[in-house]
């Protein structure tokens, strides 16, 4: 018998532990070398992690919901085959508490020919592995065999033992009994979650933040997207939005006053001279802030396709640590959800966030006359321990006024 040991590898420089978050196998399936055994979530992302060997995955060290570390040893797999398999025991407490999940390693030879299935219901019905005779390869028992003993009348040898529940620890508590006329529902937060309350809280504390705001006219970016939308899509594949006019906009503003591109590093200033602007989108198990790397050296259609790709990834939680490390600018698009004004928070260590709104038909003065423009609230929010609040107007402004005259972004005015 050759035993394989399942681990995992580092996982970031900033990322100490993980949470186990399910099995794909159970001991005693068969498994192929590559095939994905169980998925792990850091506090950034979600990855799968695939079978070291092909064989008998025959012991789980680690359940659902468990806490892992680097090289931590999580199952172990025969990789010839003959590994007998153990059986696995979750309590619904330990499920409950994301500890690590025991295992009844079974130490009679008379049991180590069960396979898990017969193994457990002989355990809830009380029988015993001498009481059922073996039909499968080699002699092991199988469910049917345990079947067809209780079909035939075999009597428990002990009290039957009940089956250890196998809730995941979200499950379990939303399967709580509630009260009938006021219910609740305590729900664990993911590591990914308490991550981003942990930096949410962190930004606030340590950052002097100020938000300032304006409002830009759309009218030119929609006529002009309007005009080349089917054409860009036929020669780009990737549809037409406005982000990668935000993006584009705020590079340049970014440019004209490098202190928003800049980050606090003790009592230093790291001024960068890249441009690596983080997306803010919406995953099923919350925010997530992919990077445009070197955004200035990007086309409109290489943003399109990138913010595309990122969306989907983000749904799937196929989004790479590389892919979410860094950034030294962040844009919030919650007008997508529909906001209409708010005051977005510094993604630490950067010094600055623009928000962008829901664009909506309004009356405003042009000329002396009132007319109706479609109009977006943008608000920056920065650090003004660094950032001045001129800096912080006049790159709004630049913000603005290229988004309200596309040619300046040609031009570079």
């Amino acid at each position: 018998m050759s035993i394989i040991d399942v681990t995992i590898s580092q996982l970031s420089e900033s990322v100490a532990e993980a949470t186990l978050l399910n099995w794909k196998k159970k001991p005693g399936d068969s498994v192929v070398e590559d095939e994905i055994l169980f998925e792990i979530e850091t506090d950034k992302v979600v990855f799968d992690v695939p079978s070291p060997s092909s064989g008998i995955l025959f012991e789980i060290l680690v359940g659902d919901g468990g806490t892992v570390v680097p090289h931590q040893v999580l199952a172990r797999i025969d990789s010839e085959g003959k590994a007998a398999a153990i059986s696995v025991t979750v309590t619904n407490e330990q499920a409950l508490s994301g500890g690590e999940t025991p295992q009844t390693a079974t130490t009679k030879a008379e049991e180590s020919i069960a396979m898990p299935a017969a193994a457990k219901l002989m355990a809830e019905t009380g029988l015993k592995l001498s009481q059922v005779e073996g039909t499968g390869r080699q002699g092991r028992v199988t469910k049917g065999d345990v079947l067809q003993a209780i079909a035939a009348g075999a009597e428990p040898a002990s009290p039957p033992t009940p089956p250890a529940p196998k809730l995941k620890a979200v499950e379990a508590h939303l399967e709580a009994p509630l009260m009938n006329d006021r219910p609740e529902q305590r729900v664990p937060m993911t590591r990914l979650r308490s991550r981003i309350a942990e930096r949410l809280l962190q930004s606030q504390a340590t950052n002097a933040i100020l938000t300032t705001f304006n409002e830009v006219n759309m009218q030119g970016i929609i006529e002009l997207r309007n005009r080349y939308k089917a054409t860009f899509e036929k020669e780009h594949g990737v549809k037409l939005g406005f982000v990668s006019f935000f993006v584009k906009a705020t590079v340049h503003a970014l440019r004209k006053y490098p202190v928003l591109n800049a980050s606090v590093e003790g009592k230093d200033i790291i001024y960068h001279g890249y441009f690596d602007i983080g997306i803010a989108v919406s995953s099923p198990r919350g925010l997530v802030v992919p990077i445009l790397r070197n955004a200035d050296q990007m086309t409109i259609a290489d943003i399109e396709r990138k913010i595309a790709d990122y969306s989907t990834k983000a749904k799937l939680g196929n989004l790479s640590l590389e892919e979410l490390t860094g950034g030294t600018f962040t844009v919030s698009n919650g007008g997508v959800f529909g906001s209409m004004l708010s005051t977005p928070i510094i993604n630490p260590p950067q010094s600055a966030i623009l928000g962008i709104h829901a664009t909506k038909d309004r009356a405003i003065v042009e000329n002396g006359a009132i007319v109706i423009r479609p109009m977006n609230y943008l608000a920056m929010s920065y650090d003004h321990r660094i950032i001045d609040g001129r800096e912080a107007v006049l790159g709004l402004n630049a913000i603005k006024d290229a988004l309200e005259d596309p040619a300046r972004l040609l031009l570079d005015l």
